[in-house]
């Protein structure tokens, strides 16, 4: 793999003048401003017969202007600039590519490289639309220095309001950016940035690589945006997807000259059968230059500070883990059946992020294991800084779902919680994205279910329901938080424990937004228990920050005690004990630990604030003694 990996960077050194020059290609590819008032033009398009740009700037004649062939399937275009010295195509203008495919037949594309694209409400299709303003917005934070605890913020710029409709970047930078440095998250991560043409696809479904989506605003207004959460020392990543791309062929990359290829596997090897979608060719010099282009373009024009990578499992291997289990037995990830070309690539981009932006960082989303994913390349990993640990939510739907509470297994949880490798870092969490979806459940949900109807206002009775669901929803959290990775991610609104499903607007549910939002303005009504579960996240994430247990060494678990439901364990300096039984609680209860401290409580899920009954005395200190237990000098008894 290394080996791989190495002779594609050094053709890149030799033939193209090396990573920093090929990763800029997206100043030169697409339509390019010129200094002196000009135009300059570049597309590939191999499977093309001839290549021409038309647009508002010349009456849409789709013959006027003409590119010129290159070598290896290159056109380019140069147009003068006007008598005037202005641009002969001005700023707000549409175009499109016009194509005459190897059949003769006329095609009307945007150009891959396209930096913004819109689309009118009485339309199907996007229009590329020549985004060259006389003054672009200009950064003024720098970004924050590399984190050593991360704490993600999952967004969805169009739901981060009440309201049901499409919300904006201005409403998410001056709305909801001060809600996330509040509740102590240290960086946020933004899905479905890259345009996408089908909102219900969570972005998921590409069409447009380089522009960001402007169903939410200009792109300057993505940039006051994350130079907004840069000044409030956040540091902002993108869900970037690189694993497929949109079928769509109008207004996407799909059959962009005509041919079943291009930047694609052509045949069944080019779709996803599950997605439905296009998959790229990785081995292809130009598709290269387009990925790690659209990598730099984000950095670089934007400001993001890293990246997450969608969808990586279903690169790395030829089967794109459909209908594959994962054991853990090497042989799963070694063999004809990996897709050493995409793997190829995923180092490539982690070692140009690396190199040249080395204060970035890149998440993997991988439920496989692939081995060395997260470690450098030089030691011929992956290259990735994180990789998500997928199996911890897959885990808590399981008990919840399966399990009476006076069944849950201590061991079992730790064991999940813990299973990883101590070299790579892991992101924990307790649900993501994917359980908030119609179809799935939120940890809330799962819980309390239709109670949470009726049952959160303070004014109306404590059901055992509600106070069960309220109680295991902090200790979820919690545990998971402290005892599952090097760093931590929650959804927007599961914090705080948001009611009912995610359901984008589509014909199943007659294009409603209800679905389609987030309801930020329960946990301000001082009568509903949401602000219980959005103050205690918000304070795990403050005690988080103060003594920074995602930036130390695995926590050592002293205690699984199956009977009385107990785990307790020590990191960073400090003691987590969880009581896991359904209606026991302990006095004096003797663990082992391991400093000879004196101890105090610093954060309580019974504590009033939290919507918890108050049971303990948080004035009482705690000191270890040299008394044994479990094999071990030093005790404590709480």
């Amino acid at each position: 793999r290394y080996s791989l990996f190495y002779n594609r960077l050094k053709n890149i050194e030799e033939n193209e003048g090396g990573l920093d020059k090929f990763s800029k290609s997206y100043k030169t590819f697409g339509v390019n401003q010129l200094v002196d008032g000009g135009i300059y033009c570049k597309e590939w398009a191999p499977g093309a017969e001839a290549v021409f740009l038309a647009g508002d700037f010349n009456g849409w004649n789709p013959f006027s202007h003409p590119y010129k062939k290159m070598e290896y399937g290159k056109w380019e275009l140069f147009i003068p600039p006007g008598q005037d010295g202005c641009s002969p195509v001005p700023h707000g203008s549409k175009l499109k590519v016009v194509i005459r495919a190897q059949n003769g037949e006329l095609l009307y594309r945007i150009s891959p490289w396209a930096r913004y694209v819109v689309r009118d409400e009485d339309k199907v299709n996007y229009d590329w639309v020549h985004w060259n303003p006389p003054q672009s917005y200009i950064h003024k934070h720098p970004s924050p220095k590399r984190l050593k605890s991360l704490r993600i913020y999952e967004s969805h710029v169009g739901i981060a309001s009440p309201e049901g409709k499409v919300a904006s970047y201005k409403n998410f930078t001056y709305n909801v950016l001060p809600r996330i440095k509040d509740l102590g998250y240290n960086c946020v991560q933004l899905m479905a940035i890259m345009e996408h043409a089908y909102y219900a696809s969570f972005g998921y479904q590409v069409t447009s690589f380089f522009a960001a989506s402007s169903r939410y605003g200009t792109p300057d207004d993505l940039k006051e945006m994350i130079d907004v959460a840069h000044s409030m020392g956040i540091t902002v990543l993108l869900d970037v997807v690189h694993s497929h791309a949109s079928k769509n062929s109008e207004d996407g990359l799909n059959k962009f000259d005509g041919s079943d290829s291009c930047f694609f596997h052509s045949g069944p090897r080019g779709t996803h059968q599950l997605w439905d979608s296009r998959l790229f060719d990785y081995a292809n010099w130009e598709v290269l230059r387009f990925l790690l282009s659209n990598l730099r373009m984000w950095i670089a024009e934007y400001g993001f500070d890293g990246f997450r990578f969608d969808g990586v499992t279903s690169m790395l291997y030829h089967h794109h883990g459909i209908g594959t289990g994962f054991s853990g037995d090497y042989n799963e990830y070694f063999g004809l059946h990996v897709d050493e070309d995409a793997l190829c690539y995923l180092m490539l981009a982690n070692h140009m992020i690396n190199f040249l932006h080395p204060e970035c960082i890149t998440i993997a989303e991988d439920v496989s294991g692939m081995p060395a994913l997260c470690r450098p390349v030089a030691e011929g990993g992956g290259g990735f800084d994180y990789r998500l640990a997928m199996a911890i939510p897959d885990k808590w739907i399981q008990i919840i779902k399966e399990l009476k509470d006076e069944d849950w297994n201590m061991g079992n949880i730790v064991h999940t919680l813990t299973n990883r490798r101590h070299e790579e870092k892991y992101i924990a969490y307790a649900e993501s994205h994917d359980q908030a979806l119609v179809g799935d459940k939120t940890l809330a949900f799962r819980l309390m279910d239709a109670e949470m109807y009726t049952n959160m206002s303070v004014l109306s009775p404590l059901t055992p329901v509600i106070d069960r669901g309220i109680q295991l929803h902090k200790m979820i959290r919690l545990i998971t938080h402290a005892l599952g990775g090097e760093s931590y991610l929650n959804f927007m609104g599961n914090e705080f424990g948001h009611p009912e499903w995610l359901d984008f607007p589509r014909k199943g549910n007659n294009e409603s937004y209800h679905y389609a939002r987030r309801q930020f303005n329960l946990t301000e009504d001082h009568l509903l228990r949401y602000r219980f579960l959005n103050a205690f996240d918000r304070d795990m994430n403050k005690l988080e920050e103060r003594f920074g247990w995602l930036a130390s060494p695995q926590a050592y678990v002293s205690e699984k005690h199956e009977s009385n439901k107990v785990i307790a364990f020590e990191r960073a300096g400090l003691i987590f004990i969880f009581n896991f039984h359904p209606y026991q609680s302990y006095v004096d209860y003797r663990f082992l630990n391991s400093n000879f401290f004196k101890y105090k409580i610093l954060l309580d899920s019974d504590a009033a604030e939290y919507g918890g009954h108050q049971r303990l005395d948080h004035s009482t200190e705690y000191f270890s003694e040299e008394y044994p237990h479990n094999y071990r000098p030093n005790s404590l008894m709480v």
